[in-house]
């Protein structure tokens, strides 16, 4: 077979699962990673015969994305922030609304990223955030919790792969009464997708995604940010800063949170125009 034959029978395949533009993004994504072609040399060389091994791998890859299983688990890989990440059912998919937390971030300590500073990810998944932060911070120390033995090991390798030292501690934050050292930022992209908000989700993320990474029970929707305010406001040091990835329904009431343990806060919409993201500054003592 060759691979303008490929394309058209991967596009029959999908054409009443996915409009045709993701289809052409599934395509391009699984021919550099299983046939070594870029978008050009498709493009280019039409009539390239593939082997029975690469025939095999793109008829797997097409069978999973016909069960709507993301084409990052399907490649193993996945970019964030200008890095290659290793993601597998273990780890949510790193999202773009994510990076705006990271950049903002990146932005506030711009005039102190010559010092030492010390940050702590708390629910790191794939290690996304303090990899980043890891990475374009490089006098700080970056320290990321997770209840996922799994997760965390995802996170090493991720951290190895892009060559940057994060202290991996594996924790459950709910049970965690205080936090290892004083720290002058804290970041979390906790769970908070509520159950009667699985209705919005797309099947990729409901059937593959991890659960424990997402939901929350509608009745304490919040009980992430809550924990992880109180431990933020007994570690930070002064005027350190507390950053949440936030559920876009529940910016004020989560802005709240902050302001009643005497954080200055201020909430950001991300690139949709929704409430995405939540600061809060601890007042000087």
């Amino acid at each position: 077979m060759t691979v303008s034959e490929l394309k058209k029978q991967f596009f029959d395949t999908l054409r009443n699962i996915y409009p045709k533009e993701e289809a052409g993004s599934f395509f391009t994504i699984l021919a550099e990673e299983f046939l070594d072609m870029s978008r050009l040399e498709i493009a280019l060389y039409p009539e390239k015969v593939l082997t029975p091994g690469q025939l095999q791998q793109f008829t797997d890859a097409q069978e999973r994305l016909q069960q709507h299983e993301p084409v990052q688990y399907i490649t193993g890989r996945t970019h964030f922030f200008g890095l290659e990440f290793g993601v597998n059912k273990n780890v949510l998919i790193p999202r773009p609304e994510t990076e705006e937390l990271v950049e903002w971030i990146l932005n506030d300590l711009q005039e102190q990223k010559n010092k030492e500073l010390e940050i702590l990810d708390l629910g790191t998944g794939s290690g996304c955030i303090a990899i980043s932060l890891a990475k374009n911070l490089p006098h700080t120390k970056v320290s990321a919790m997770d209840i996922s033995s799994e997760a965390l090991k995802v996170a090493r390798e991720n951290a190895l792969k892009n060559e940057v030292q994060v202290d991996f501690l594996e924790q459950d934050i709910l049970k965690t009464e205080r936090l290892p050292k004083r720290y002058d930022v804290i970041v979390s992209n906790p769970p908070y997708v509520r159950e009667l908000e699985k209705k919005e989700m797309q099947k990729n993320v409901l059937d593959f995604e991890p659960a424990s990474a997402l939901y929350v029970k509608d009745a304490d929707p919040l009980l992430f940010y809550e924990k992880i305010t109180a431990l933020a406001a007994g570690a930070l040091k002064p005027s350190g800063a507390l950053y949440f990835e936030i559920n876009q329904y529940l910016g004020k009431e989560t802005e709240a949170l902050l302001r009643k343990k005497d954080f200055l806060s201020s909430l950001k919409k991300d690139i949709f125009g929704v409430n995405r993201m939540l600061k809060g500054i601890k007042h000087e003592n």
